[in-house]
């Protein structure tokens, strides 16, 4: 496994990069025919798709899975297991994009983005992307076992984009819409949802998931390395 696991990995960050650009593309392609002054804007378009939780996830476990495999391929012929740091960095790129498949299919698979995706690209980043790393944590070998005190740090960058989205929303102009706000996922929306108590509540919601993905993923790595006669296990 380990001789073609970093390959895979490969594979998977040139996927996921192809997808995003294609939905860039598309972003900026839309920018560019639109017939009204905010729908126009081009750095508020880029700067909208670049804050959707899916694409900041698919790029964090491109740019993850890239560096993975480097790693593999320089460390090929040792059973070392991953430094802390990279198996931190996978831990969150693997819980944000399983997270990103849940949310998805749960809540947002039949609710079209504004035009910037397509099949491929909706099935690749929430659903081929997420299974690829959830294989990774389930199969991937030099796994390295993490403290409990690493699902803190996998819950940073989500209480920090929740904070961001909530707070730049009322200062957008909705491309689509025209609304003065705009909101990346309708269930983030107040004006949709029947004010913030509901908005609160499903960011509670996705919040306790986060929390219960990522300690699975720490389990899973603790499990996986303690059958590893070369283990260090961070307690």
């Amino acid at each position: 496994m380990t001789s073609w696991w970093p390959y895979l990995r490969l594979a998977a960050a040139v996927l996921g990069f192809a997808a995003l650009i294609r939905q860039l593309s598309l972003a900026i392609g839309n920018a560019r025919s639109a017939k009204t002054e905010w729908a126009s804007h081009l750095p508020t378009v880029v700067t909208n798709f670049f804050s959707y939780f899916t694409v900041l996830s698919n790029l964090i476990a491109a740019v993850t899975l890239v560096i993975g495999a480097v790693w593999m391929l320089r460390h090929r012929h040792d059973r070392r297991p991953e430094p802390a740091w990279l198996s931190t960095l996978f831990a969150c790129a693997a819980t944000y994009m399983i997270v990103t498949g849940i949310v998805y299919n749960l809540l947002l698979r039949n609710i079209p983005i504004a035009g910037i995706s397509d099949v491929w690209t909706n099935e690749t980043l929430h659903v081929i992307i997420p299974l690829v790393m959830l294989a990774d944590v389930l199969l991937a070998p030099h796994r390295r076992p993490l403290s409990y005190r690493a699902v803190a740090v996998i819950a940073a960058f989500p209480i920090v984009w929740a904070a961001y989205t909530l707070l730049r929303a009322n200062l957008i102009t909705g491309p689509a819409t025209g609304n003065p706000w705009w909101y990346p996922y309708p269930f983030l929306d107040p004006h949709l949802q029947g004010g913030y108590p509901v908005v609160i509540a499903y960011i509670a919601g996705i919040a306790a998931v986060i929390l219960a993905v990522g300690a699975g993923v720490v389990w899973v790595g603790r499990r996986r390395a303690a059958s590893l006669p070369d283990r260090v296990l961070t307690r």
